[in-house]
This record gives C-alpha cells, sequence and structure tokens, in this order.
C-alpha cells in the first residue's frame, strides 16, 4: 500500500500570515556588500580627475565648468551626509543603501551619456546625492552584520582599507579607462558593477533601523547645500567679472542668506540636522574649523596636480593617473601611524606635526616649472603633502568625538568630514580665481602661464596650512577626553583620500 505523501510543513497557529524566515546569509557577504558601495563612492570622488581634460574636449568644458564636474559631486555628497546617516536611523539601512545607489547608478549612466556641459554637471550632483544616502549606511551595515570584538575590528578594518583603496586607485582607474575607452567609461563602469552589488545587496541585505520618531530635516540639508553651492559659484564668478560685478555679489549674497536661513532653522527645529549646541564645544568647533581649513588646501592637490601633468608636462591620463599612484599611497600610510603616534604626540601634536608635512609638500610643490621631472615635480612634493593629510585626519575626528556625549559620535564624525569636504568645495572655487588670474597676467606661454597659476595656488595652500597650523596649536585641546569608537577612526582614515 503506497503511504500517503508527507504533508507540507504548516505555520503553527497565529503565524499564518508570517513568510519563511530566510536564513541570514554569511557575514563576509553582508560585509563586502557594503565594502563595494564605500569603494564606488570614494572612488568617484577622485577618478574623475584624469579624465578633466579629455572632458573639456569632448563637451567644450570651460576652466570653470572643470572645476565643477568635482564640486558638483562634492557639494552635494558633503551637503547631504548627516541627511543620509538620519534617513537611514529613520528609515531602514538596507533601504537607504539601495535607494542611495540606485541614485548613484542613474546618475552615472545620464553623466556618461551626457551630449552637453549642463547635462554632465547634473548628472555629478544627482551622483553626489546618492553618495550622502549610500555612504552613512555602509559602515552601520559593516558594524550590525558583526558582532563587537575581534571579528567587527577585522571588518571595520576591511571597511577602511577598501574605501581608502578607492581613492588611492581612482587616478589609475581614470587614465586606464579614459586612455583605453572613452572618458565616458569613468562614469559608465559604474553602471554594470551598481546594478550588481544592487541586485545582491536587495537579496542579501538585512533591515535595520534606529528610529526614534524624529522627523528629517530636510529643510536645513537643502539650505545648506544650496547656501554653500551658491557661495562656490559665487566665488568661481570672480574669474571672469571680478569681485565687485554684480554676477559675483549676487550669488554671494544670497550663498550667505541661505547659510545665515540654514542656522536660524537649526536654531529652532526640534530634530536638527546639526545641533548648534554642539559647535559651543571646544573640541568640535576647533576641531571642524581645522578640518575645514586642511580641506580647503588638500582639496585642490589632486586637481591642480592632475591638471599639471597633462597640460604642462603632457603626461597620458594614465601616465597622470600612474604619477599620482605614489602619494595616493601615502595618504594610506599616514591614516594608518596615526593612532600609533597619537599615544606619542597626543592628538594636537599629530594633527600639527601633519599638517606641518604637507606645508613642506606644498611648498615644495610650488617650485613646479614646465619641465619638471616626475621625482621632484609630482612624486615626492605628492608623498608628503597627502602624507600629512593622512596623519592630521585621524587625530582632528579623535578631538572632535571626545567633545561630544557616545551616542552623538556618529553624528560629530560627520559633521568633521562634512567640513572637510565643503572646506574643499569652497576653496577649489578660491583656488580656481587664483591659478586663472595668475595665469591671464602672466606674459609666458601658455605652458609657462599655466605654472604660474598652478604654482601660486601651491604656495597659497601652503599659507593656509600653516595658518591652520597655528590656529591648531592655540585652540585645539591638547588631547582627546575619551577613547574614540574605532568606528569613527575607521570613518576618518577611510574618507581621507577625498581627491
Amino acid at each position: 500500500m503506497t503511504g500517503m505523501p508527507d504533508a507540507p510543513d504548516v505555520p503553527a497557529a497565529g503565524d499564518a500570515s508570517r513568510p519563511p524566515r530566510r536564513t541570514a546569509p554569511p557575514a563576509w557577504v553582508v560585509v563586502a556588500l557594503a565594502c563595494a558601495g564605500q569603494f564606488l563612492v570614494v572612488l568617484d570622488v577622485s577618478v574623475v580627475n584624469t579624465a578633466l581634460p579629455s572632458m573639456r574636449t569632448g563637451l567644450g568644458l570651460s576652466e570653470q565648468g572643470l572645476q565643477w564636474v568635482v564640486n558638483a559631486y562634492a557639494i552635494a555628497f558633503a551637503g547631504f551626509m548627516l541627511l543620509g546617516g538620519r534617513a537611514g536611523d529613520l528609515y531602514g539601512r538596507k533601504r537607504m543603501f539601495l535607494v542611495g545607489l540606485g541614485l548613484f547608478t542613474l546618475a552615472s549612466l545620464g553623466g556618461g551619456l551626457a551630449q552637453d556641459d549642463w547635462q554632465l554637471l547634473l548628472a555629478r550632483a544627482v551622483q553626489g546625492l546618492g553618495a550622502a544616502v549610500l555612504a552613512p549606511a555602509t559602515l552601520t551595515i559593516v558594524t550590525s552584520a558583526v558582532p563587537e570584538g575581534a571579528a567587527r575590528a577585522r571588518a571595520i578594518a576591511t571597511w577602511t582599507a577598501v574605501g581608502a583603496a578607492g581613492g588611492a586607485l581612482g587616478g589609475l582607474v581614470g587614465g586606464l579607462l579614459v586612455e583605453g575607452l572613452t572618458w565616458r567609461w569613468v562614469l559608465l563602469i559604474n553602471v554594470p558593477v551598481g546594478a550588481v552589488v544592487l541586485f545582491a545587496a536587495a537579496r542579501y541585505l538585512a533591515e535595520s533601523r534606529a528610529g526614534d520618531g524624529r522627523r528629517l530635516d530636510l529643510p536645513g540639508a537643502v539650505l545648506v547645500t544650496a547656501g554653500l553651492a551658491t557661495l562656490a559659484y559665487g566665488i568661481s564668478q570672480t574669474e571672469a567679472a571680478g569681485w565687485t560685478a554684480t554676477a559675483t555679489l549676487v550669488p554671494l549674497a544670497a550663498g550667505l542668506a541661505m547659510i545665515g536661513l540654514f542656522l536660524a532653522v537649526e536654531a529652532r527645529t526640534a530634530a536638527p540636522l546639526m545641533p548648534l549646541g554642539l559647535l559651543a564645544r571646544r573640541p568640535v568647533s576647533s576641531a571642524n574649523v581645522s578640518m575645514f581649513l586642511c580641506g580647503s588646501a588638500m582639496f585642490c592637490m589632486w586637481f591642480f596636480m592632475t591638471l599639471y601633468a597633462q597640460n604642462v608636462l603632457g603626461y597620458t591620463p594614465l601616465e597622470a593617473g600612474l604619477a599620482l599612484v605614489p602619494s595616493s599611497l601615502a595618504v594610506i600610510v599616514g591614516s594608518k601611524l596615526a593612532p600609533r603616534l597619537m599615544r606619542r604626540l597626543g592628538a594636537r601634536g599629530l594633527a600639527a606635526l601633519g599638517n606641518l608635512v604637507a606645508v613642506a609638500g606644498f611648498a615644495w610643490q610650488s617650485l613646479m616649472t614646465v619641465d619638471g621631472s616626475y621625482l621632484t615635480a609630482i612624486m615626492f612634493p605628492g608623498i608628503l603633502m597627502m602624507l600629512g593629510a593622512g596623519l592630521a585626519a585621524t587625530p582632528l575626528a579623535a578631538l572632535a568625538t571626545s567633545g561630544a556625549p557616545p551616542q552623538e559620535a556618529g553624528l560629530v564624525s560627520g559633521l568633521v568630514n562634512t567640513s572637510r569636504v565643503m572646506g574643499g568645495s569652497l576653496g577649489l572655487a578660491v583656488m580656481s580665481t587664483i591659478a586663472a588670474a595668475r595665469t591671464e597676467s602672466s606674459s609666458g606661454g601658455t605652458a609657462h602661464a599655466l605654472t604660474e597659476g598652478y604654482a601660486l595656488v601651491f604656495r597659497t595652500g601652503a599659507g593656509v596650512l600653516l595658518a591652520g597650523t597655528v590656529l591648531m596649536l592655540v585652540w585645539l585641546p591638547r588631547k582627546a577626553a575619551a577613547e574614540v569608537p574605532a568606528e569613527v577612526l575607521a570613518e576618518a582614515a577611510a574618507d581621507v583620500p577625498a581627491k
């Protein structure tokens, strides 16, 4: 007699509507997906640099347009980063990971297919918005997937290294794509990679959130981003119109007004994007101002080094990318050495030392000539500049975080990263104006004039960093008040190569 077929599994009473529980994926899969998202975000800060001359030729971009290829991404990224982190807490880290990566991937497609300069700049801004939503979720996903202890430390170290590698490899990857294909693939390469990561993340990531019922401060995020973007636009207008022209004064006044309105909104809202009370604490305010000044000088280094290598020395995009690899590796070395050196020198001492190392590199780079050799005109000064950047970033993040309660550590570290990138965006606008003014006033040939403009930028950067060093020694606390969470140090180390 044939036996009865086995009855299918039936949910227990009360669980009829509950779907079968999916087996959790291995932790390494979750970490790998989060790292892939972080890699794309950091890579795209730097990968376009070697493609800038080719973009200019292909779309007829002006010098002002070139700086906005970088700034459109950076301003949107920094301006919405705090909002992106808060959105992950309220609406779910997996959901924001998918939304951010989806925006980033679609914007990459739009930028790669752009036929006019405005289309490219719009795509870069949307990329930055997607990155701002995606990036905060990646570290939270990593720490949620791995229990505390040695395993989590290894996972954070992997996340840090992958982010740093994205910055370090950006120039090389950009050079390979531009020389082997076209500049468009600097953006289009994100599409297949993003699609694969999106599919895998939707399948394997688990949802998590830490919402407490507070609303999202969207007006604050829009005001601060629009205000800083308008300020950067006004500064860039000085190149063609001068500082007293209406075309310059109107956006400068509008930008300042929006920043003022942002501060007013933050003072009144119940759940501010940036609690103003934090800035009343000396460690937080001093570290953020210091990071703003550092970013205003160091962010420009990659932009002008790439232009110098290709427009003056005649390097191909691939050669320019390879030329910057040693300095990219130097920032990783500096960020890894920083925690050890902090124990000997203190946070303030190490931040000042890192700045002085960078000052030496900027001063050396300002001696560039039209026929400079690779070792003395690019490699050695670049190593000093980025080694200093790596040494200074971690102690500044540590000092800022030590001035806030533990539950606000993530917010304060986000403020530090926002200050750095925003400083870099406004600094690039100012430095581009300085370079253009010097180039136009030079009586030499094109290469000579460009070199004079670039050299003046590095002299100015050295002066800004030297002033920042004095500020650090006077204003920064002597050392961090408490141990800094590993997640904060990891975030500082991974985001240093924001070039």
